[in-house]
């Protein structure tokens, strides 16, 4: 049988860090890459939990190596590229997950930390860890950078507001980079998943009375689990979207129709 289509899917050999992947979104993600064939590194702030991470995908057969990044410091982002390198030899991929939302209220009350905190580790590392990766990707002929920002980032939601700059931010980010990095054929690519149930959007699904406004609001009337986005970086990560750069995929059940 002729496979000319499915083996664009194929990422036996590429090399791929997940931030924020012991966990939710990022850990699905990181799962699928694995599954396509990716050497995959599992990344977030404890060793522990990446270590066990990467241990469940070894079990099944797969290619993980955890190591642990506070992508909000700057030593540890580079440490993540470099022991990449050190234990692959290559970086292919680069999925820039990680985020935070320390303060939920009105603007007025956003203190100048928390919104510090915010871009630090929504957007400053993003941008900087590109950075970092860019001559390896850049080698690799086929890199692929995929930024996770959120429905949040293309309409403003009320109590938000840092989150929502941030990830507003990181959309423009993509796109500049996918304008100049192309001539490399470096493709940057930018997800924006709606209501996902995980642990940073709990204050929105633990209350019953607040679910029930969410779910009102999406056309498919439910919340995303994380392995529903899982297919959309395989793609974008892969030769099937070889042709795709700079543009903004949203995964929201219908929501901003």
């Amino acid at each position: 049988m002729t496979t000319r289509i499915r083996t664009r899917f194929d990422l036996t050999d590429r090399v791929a860090i997940v931030t924020g992947s012991s966990k939710g979104i990022g850990e699905a993600m990181a799962r699928g890459l694995a599954e396509f064939g990716a050497k995959v590194i599992v990344s977030s702030r404890s060793q522990e939990a990446v270590d066990e991470v990467a241990a469940t995908y070894r079990e099944d057969g797969l290619e993980a190596t955890g190591i642990a990044c506070h992508v909000g410091d700057p030593a540890a982002r580079q440490q993540l590229i470099d022991r990449t390198i050190a234990t692959y030899g290559r970086l292919d991929i680069l999925i820039n997950n990680a985020a935070t939302n320390p303060y939920y209220g009105p603007v007025e009350g956003l203190t100048a930390a928390a919104y510090q905190k915010t871009m630090d580790v929504n957007l400053t590392a993003a941008l900087e860890l590109s950075n970092l990766a860019l001559p390896h990707l850049r080698a690799s002929g086929k890199g692929s950078v995929i930024h996770i920002s959120s429905i949040e980032g293309l309409h403003a939601n009320a109590n938000f507001a840092a989150y929502n700059i941030s990830k507003a931010g990181i959309i423009m980010l993509g796109k500049s980079q996918a304008t100049e990095w192309a001539a490399d054929n470096i493709r940057v690519n930018v997800i924006c998943p709606g209501l996902v149930k995980t642990k940073l959007s709990r204050a929105l699904w633990e209350d019953e009375r607040a679910e029930a406004q969410w779910k009102n609001a999406i056309p498919l009337n439910r919340m995303a689990t994380p392995d529903e986005l899982a297919g959309l970086a395989v793609y974008l990560a892969s030769d099937a979207a070889s042709y795709v750069t700079g543009t903004v995929v949203v995964a929201d059940g219908g929501m901003l129709g």
